[in-house]
């Protein structure tokens, strides 16, 4: 297949309208890790807060959930910071719905116990009232024999939950001091795919293994899928794709397609679907939903400076 059987055209991101700046118009300090929830009129967004090594806290230190009538001006609801979870560092996090009711919060941070990233899940009857000391564990790298598991995304089909996360291939070998950053997807010592989790009852997942593996090009050390959304035929998903352990905070958006959630392929393995034109052309964690004949797009667009930022951008659907 080739890239013009996407319902969407490439789009040029800094079209896009702000919704989350950085702190800091300097590198290392990032407004993104974009996830939405759209249901009667109300949009829901999940977004993290980094700041550089060597800053007060630094990396990965706040993540919230935000509410908008129109989908663009978001109010913060919740917040957490890393200090609650005993963490270095969080990443993306996931809001859905409950089945018969609330809201489950999957979020994915460093476990202190051993360094390598790892996926809870905390519900609660509204997105205000989330409470990370009742969390529950849903995958570390223990239970999927890997080294290291983040950045969910969770689809419901019929009566299956999909959880689609990046993942830190295992290795016969590792370097001894492989985990010593408590990033493990920042030190070059194995690649990173997309991997599924599934579950009958939202609660007890099992890891099935690898959906989508890393390319042999611009995406040869990480292929992260990071949306899912149904088209005619099957499923169009968007990924982060980066060739090296150099590009690991700045990777760039690529598209691929499956037909049933449990096997993925590429539109084009030549390049990125979509590239920043300035900075690093990094376009990353992008979500997607469709809306009245629009796409609306909410990604994490690097800068010339070296921030990242957070914007949306509304494309009509061919």
């Amino acid at each position: 297949m080739t890239r013009h059987v996407l319902p969407l055209a490439p789009f040029d991101p800094l079209e896009g309208t702000l919704v989350r700046g950085p702190e800091r118009d300097e590198p290392g300090y990032w407004a993104g890790c974009p996830g939405v929830l759209h249901e009667d009129g109300r949009f829901w967004l999940t977004y993290r807060e980094r700041r550089p090594r060597g800053a007060a806290p630094e990396r990965g230190w706040r993540c919230a959930v935000a509410a908008s009538s129109d989908g663009v001006r978001f109010t913060d609801v919740w917040s957490v910071h890393k200090d609650e979870l005993g963490t270095s560092s969080m990443e993306r996090f996931c809001l859905t719905r409950r089945p018969g009711g609330g809201y489950v919060l999957y979020v994915s941070y460093v476990d202190p116990a051993d360094n390598r990233w790892r996926i809870d899940a905390v519900e609660a009857d509204d997105p205000a009232g989330f409470d990370v000391s009742t969390r529950r564990g849903v995958l570390t790298a223990a239970t999927t024999g890997t080294e290291g598991v983040k950045d969910p995304y969770v689809v419901q089909a019929g009566p299956v939950t999909y959880l689609f996360a990046s993942y830190a291939a295992a290795r016969a070998e590792l370097p001894a001091d492989a985990h010593g950053t408590a990033d493990i997807y920042n030190v070059g010592a194995t690649t990173h795919p997309t991997g599924l989790a599934t579950s009958t009852d939202g609660t007890r997942f099992r890891w099935q293994g690898e959906v989508l593996g890393v390319g042999t090009g611009w995406d040869r050390y990480q292929a992260r899928l990071g949306t899912v959304v149904p088209v005619d035929g099957g499923f169009v998903g968007f990924y982060d794709g980066s060739a090296s352990h150099k590009e690991n905070y700045e990777e760039r958006c690529g598209v691929a397609v499956s037909g049933c959630l449990t096997d993925w392929r590429r539109l084009d393995e030549a390049g990125p679907w979509v590239v920043a034109p300035g900075g690093t052309g990094s376009v990353r964690y992008l979500d997607a939903l469709v809306l009245d004949g629009q796409w609306w797009l909410y990604y994490e667009l690097s800068r010339p400076d070296g921030a990242h930022e957070l914007r949306v951008r509304q494309v009509p659907a061919a």
